[in-house]
Formats: structure tokens, sequence, C-alpha cells
């Protein structure tokens, strides 16, 4: 289930691509099924692991470009192990949420970015969010949770003030916002509660099926409801 657009990125066969924050690396594998040389960057062993594991598969197997080239590196967001402007495009998907220090994080994407290069940033949105934090505290108040709800407006304006020039929003996963409201209204920790379950098949179906009528409708509804918003940026490139 991809957040970011990666038409819109422009990702393919050579582009530098790190994918901060990769968690189970979704946005990495497709950037590398894409031809990318891509960067899988966590600070999560565990996931790096399970995230290099497929992408030795997916080379095996033929489904990434024989040039491509792909890794997993464990390291902190506050100090990426990059030169300035190392990549093409820096994506850091549902992290920003839960950084403290967040202003240093966007430095930090910004600095390896390459002039000319894009940005792409998603967050959880504010309403779907909000409704979230106040039908659950166990939604948010635990270990490495979520620590702040942003709106767009103030998080554009954070890597606005960095240089860089938004391109283009959008809203993602709208049939997802109901599920995780009923998700804290009956206790996040009980996933096999029957509407909950329920619910979860229904979209285990649709992302695997992708039928026309549940595409449509959560297209129409992604305005109004959809979970994540994401922000895609240029860096300006030197005179």
């Amino acid at each position: 289930m991809l957040t970011v657009d990666f038409d819109r990125l422009g990702v393919g066969a050579g582009t530098s691509v790190i994918d901060v924050g990769c968690g189970a690396g979704r946005h990495s594998f497709e950037a590398y099924r894409r031809g990318a040389d891509v960067v899988a960057f966590d600070q999560s062993v565990e996931d790096l692991n399970d995230v290099d594991a497929i992408l030795q598969a997916m080379a095996e197997q033929g489904e990434a470009p024989a040039g491509a080239k792909a890794e997993a590196v464990k390291g902190d967001a506050l100090d990426l192990p990059y030169e300035d402007g190392t990549f093409d495009c820096v994506i850091a998907s549902e992290i920003l949420e839960h950084v403290p220090a967040d202003d240093s994080a966007i430095d930090e994407l910004v600095r390896v970015l390459k002039p000319g290069g894009r940005l792409a940033v998603t967050v959880p949105r504010w309403l779907p969010e909000r409704i979230c934090w106040l039908l659950s505290d166990e939604y948010h108040a635990n270990e490495g949770g979520h620590i702040r709800i942003y709106r767009a407006d103030e998080l554009h304006d954070k890597i606005a003030a960095r240089g860089l020039v938004l391109d283009h929003r959008h809203h993602a996963h709208a049939l997802h916002s109901p599920f995780w409201w009923l998700k804290c209204a009956v206790g996040v920790e009980k996933p096999n509660h029957p509407v909950v379950a329920a619910y979860h098949k229904l979209l285990v179906w649709d992302m695997m099926s992708a039928p026309w009528q549940t595409r449509r409708a959560e297209a129409l509804l992604n305005p109004l409801i959809g979970k994540s918003v994401a922000l895609y940026f240029t860096k300006p490139a030197v005179a």
C-alpha cells in the first residue's frame, strides 16, 4: 500500500533514492522495482533485516532491473550519514509524527537532497488523526507512538522555510480512516473484535484485488477523510 505517488516523483532507472524511516520497506521496494538506486534507512534492526531479505529476493527473482542497487542501512534520521546533496529523491513517509525533534529531521532531509531533487513527505492528516486521539489514548500514548498532529499548512511552512518549493499535495487511504476509528473505539489491542476483523478483511481484499468500485470510492473520499496527506517539494537548483 503506497502513500507516495512515484509517477509524480519521476523515480526511474538511475535515480538515487533514500527512504528515511522505511519501516517495512513498501516505498523502498517500489523505488527498487522501478530501477532506482535505493537506500532503505531506519533505526530498527529487526525491520531492516526483513527489508534486506526482501530486497535480495527481488534481485534474485528479477523483480528489479539488473542495474539497480539497493541496501538497508541502520541509523539516526537526525544525523544521516551522507554528504550534502547526495540523493535525487528523499522520501519520509509517516515518520515525522514520531520524531520529537522534527525540525532537526527536516533539516537532514533537505540537506541530503540534491539541488533540483524531489522530497516527498507524508503524515497522518489532522482530522482523521484527531478523531483517533479523541477515541483512544492507547492509539498514540505509547513508546514510539505519535507525539503530534500536523496541519498540512504547518508542515508545508516548516519545509518551505528551508527553501523548498511545494509542487503538489494530495490525500490518501480514505478507506483506512474508518478502520482506525473502529479500532480506537473498541480498543487498539483487540484486533479480533468482530467488527474490526471484518473491516480488516475488507481492506486486505481491496488491496489485493483493487476493484474499480472501491478505488473510485476512495478517490472520492480522499479529499474528505483521507488518512494521510502527502506533500511534494522541489529543492531549487543552484544557479
